[in-house]
């Protein structure tokens, strides 16, 4: 049975979908999903200097070399899929490359992934967060106002809660006090797709992200950075003494999410959405640590730190909206989750 008969059994259609920042760890992993069910992706992403090897690497598991990714403003086609899969490097707020590839694909669906992320790092560099998830996302949602796009979904973040008392956190939450530039920008991202939505009836989908991890997950997430320290024997730091709490995500479980939203139809008629999109268990910062250690079979040392500037002390997300709407439903257990993270990362770094 090949794909496109899979696709019709299933009431759905080969759609042509933009996924901006597809070299990134959530729209890396999301453009391997899309291709495996049959759909023609067009891949966008700046290649920035941070982590840009395993940038690099895992557009080479999409069939994109590096020779091919390093230019910008050049498209190039898989080697493993052809036409079903083209890249090209763009600065998203590029006003002039943007709406020209727009004009070249009738694209059904964008997925907008890419940001500059990070809460500490916007502290240090606060341009670059204007520069990306401002500007660029105007530019995207310019782009499908005159393009005629019917839905973006895009990346929002837990982090608009900021410190919010109230938990479970739910999207009928007020969010207007972030304590971070990058959550300031997230948040201005649901206020301009409210205005293109209800101005141009695009309908757009604002996904709240709790704390992704997994294999090929970003160099600069707590995991990646406890399981490096603890497997070469270097002490980790421990912000707050440990007293923090986050809603780990596994990242099968959020493409899940995503998957189903990008290609099933919506329910109702409003036009702009923002849900959550977590594991609803709050895991403590010290179980998390703890889990860790047991994966790698070896003994973290610690150092505690204090409360480190725009971080939250808690998350944890009610996702029954996404449940109700699209069946959302996780069942990656942390343990599971950190188990594979640490065997690809034995696998990629120690071999």
């Amino acid at each position: 049975m090949d794909l496109y008969t899979t696709l019709s059994e299933n009431n759905l259609l080969p759609q042509t979908i933009l996924v901006t920042g597809a070299a990134g760890f959530i729209g890396f992993h999301l453009c391997k999903r899309l291709l495996a069910q049959g759909h023609r992706v067009v891949g966008l992403d700046n290649m920035s200097n941070y982590g840009a090897d395993l940038k690099y690497a895992r557009l080479k598991v999409l069939g994109i070399l590096r020779s091919q990714a390093e230019h910008f403003d050049t498209i190039s086609s898989s080697e493993t899929h052809n036409e079903m899969f083209q890249f090209m490097r763009l600065n998203l707020q590029d006003r002039q490359a943007l709406p020209k590839l727009f004009e070249t694909h009738q694209f059904d669906t964008v997925c907008n992934f890419a940001a500059q992320a990070g809460v500490r790092y916007s502290i240090e560099n606060p341009e670059a967060y204007i520069d990306s998830n401002v500007s660029g996302f105007l530019n995207i949602l310019e782009c499908c106002r005159h393009h005629k796009v019917p839905r973006l979904v895009y990346a929002s973040s837990s982090s608009v809660y900021g410190n919010n008392e109230s938990v479970p956190y739910e999207e009928t939450t007020t969010v207007d006090q972030p304590i971070s530039l990058y959550a300031a920008t997230k948040k201005s991202n649901e206020l301009m797709a409210h205005s293109y939505s209800h101005l141009y009836a695009i309908e757009t989908i604002g996904l709240r992200f709790f704390t992704v991890y997994g294999p090929w997950g970003r160099p600069d997430m707590a995991l990646f950075l406890f399981t490096e320290a603890i497997l070469n024997n270097q002490p980790i730091k421990v912000f707050n003494a440990g007293n923090l709490s986050r809603d780990f995500t596994y990242i099968d479980d959020v493409i899940d999410g995503v998957e189903t939203i990008v290609l099933k139809p919506s329910k109702g008629k409003e036009t702009y959405k923002v849900y959550n999109i977590g594991n609803s268990q709050p895991i403590s910062l010290l179980d998390f640590i703890d889990t860790i250690e047991k994966s790698t079979g070896k003994t973290a040392q610690r150092i505690m730190m204090p409360m480190q500037a725009g971080d939250v002390s808690q998350a944890w997300a009610n996702v029954e909206h996404l449940k109700t709407d699209y069946d959302y439903q996780p069942t990656t257990t942390l343990d599971v989750g950190v188990d594979a993270f640490v065997k690809w990362y034995k696998s990629y770094y120690c071999k």
